[in-house]
């Protein structure tokens, strides 16, 4: 069975122009044109370490700031972390608003200039 935070982190990731999901590392990712914005860790896994959570892509300055202002639901995801990516906490109840957010931050830096504007646009 999938666990729900999962369902709910594909909804957000695939509503994304252009977004899909590929299997990598045992473990979802969700990409654009094949550049990944962000990963499912489940906690049966070695990258989720005993609980779920979702790796999302962010400058070095965001990850910082988050991680200080809340440990309790950020932290620096191992492989991932030393280049700025964030890792939220699924599993005391996220505000899905932020993980929300953040997972369009995520996105817009890697989609092409023509699908962030379009989202944008959408969210105008």
């Amino acid at each position: 069975m999938t666990p729900r935070p999962l369902l709910r982190l594909r909804k957000v990731c695939l509503a994304l122009p252009e977004a899909h999901e590929v299997e990598a590392w045992s473990a979802p990712t969700f990409r654009v044109r094949n550049k990944m914005f962000a990963m499912y860790a489940s906690a049966e896994t070695h990258h989720g370490g005993g609980r779920p959570t979702v790796w999302i892509k962010a400058t070095s300055t965001n990850q910082q700031l988050m991680i200080h202002d809340a440990r309790e639901r950020f932290f620096k995801p191992p492989y991932m972390g030393p280049s700025g990516w964030i890792g939220v906490w699924l599993d005391a109840s996220p505000e899905w608003t932020v993980v929300a957010e953040l997972l369009r931050d995520g996105y817009g830096q890697v989609a092409p200039k023509r699908l962030s504007l379009l989202l944008t646009a959408r969210n105008s």
